[in-house]
């Protein structure tokens, strides 16, 4: 299944790629705007994408990986990738040559990685922040190498919100994106693009892969997610996405995790 990012590009503010990488393992921060992309791009260096605040989309052969914090994206060598930030992201990225790759994953997913990998780039950020910075130094460089360490210890995952360019369809993601609390049942979303329920259901298994109800609950996941990683409270966050008490919300949240909310809080995850 093939599955493409469904916000008009021609709307979105382009974004530069990092196309002179500068040595073997080399870091990058940036502060990205609402509704902007990265062009389609590759390059021998592995990538490592880490978002400090917000939610980054990278689409690598019209499906989507969605990261929130506090896990990165990652993406192999010689692999060509777009990027899309439905909100404003502030974000991170290691790029690792691929002579220096060869114990990390061959495949895109994202890497649940340790509490220290969120230190080292909290504290490489600040460093960054400083104009006298020598990023050849012995001590930098032996920074980053402990951060390479710490990421081939993580676990990779595959995790993604599939989209579609159905006209139709477009409509009804979108707005569920921007109203995850909707309690529309599917007849009444159908309703509102002039489709039957069936029409919708039939459209849905085939451009996303999977029905919408199952689609509507990845979604809330990932806002959770950002909205965990944020300190807010679960009974909030179970409000804020259309549950009538915090234990239905954390019911949902276990089945797709794995663990509970506040176990995903604590990075029961990363080991």
């Amino acid at each position: 299944m093939r599955h493409k990012a469904h916000l008009e590009t021609a709307s979105l503010k382009q974004l530069p790629t990092n196309d002179l990488i500068q040595a073997p393992l080399w870091m990058s921060f940036r502060n990205d705007p609402a509704l902007s992309v990265y062009p389609v791009h590759g390059h021998a260096w592995g990538e490592f994408v880490y978002a400090f605040n917000g939610v980054m989309e990278v689409n690598i052969d019209h499906i989507d990986y969605i990261t929130p914090p506090p896990y990165g994206i990652w993406l192999p060598p010689n692999l060509e990738h777009s990027g899309l930030n439905r909100t404003a992201v502030s974000h991170g990225t290691l790029y690792i040559h691929e002579s220096l790759c060869h114990q990390l994953p061959k495949q895109a997913g994202i890497l649940l990685s340790s509490p220290l990998v969120t230190a080292l780039f909290t504290h490489l950020r600040v460093l960054h922040d400083n104009p006298e910075l020598d990023e050849n130094s012995v001590e930098y460089q032996r920074l980053l190498h402990v951060l390479l360490d710490q990421l081939h210890q993580a676990n990779l995952v595959s995790s993604y919100l599939p989209h579609s360019e159905h006209p139709a369809l477009k409509q009804i993601l979108d707005f569920l994106h921007q109203h995850p609390a909707d309690q529309s049942t599917l007849d009444e979303l159908a309703q509102r693009i002039n489709m039957t329920e069936r029409t919708l259901a039939r459209y849905c298994q085939k451009e996303l892969g999977m029905s919408l109800h199952e689609w509507r609950q990845r979604l809330k996941v990932t806002k959770a997610m950002t909205m965990l990683n944020s300190g807010q409270k679960v009974e909030s966050i179970a409000l804020e996405l259309g549950y009538a008490n915090a234990s239905a919300f954390i019911n949902m949240f276990k089945k797709w995790m794995l663990c509970t909310p506040d176990q995903f809080r604590k990075s029961g995850l990363s080991g």
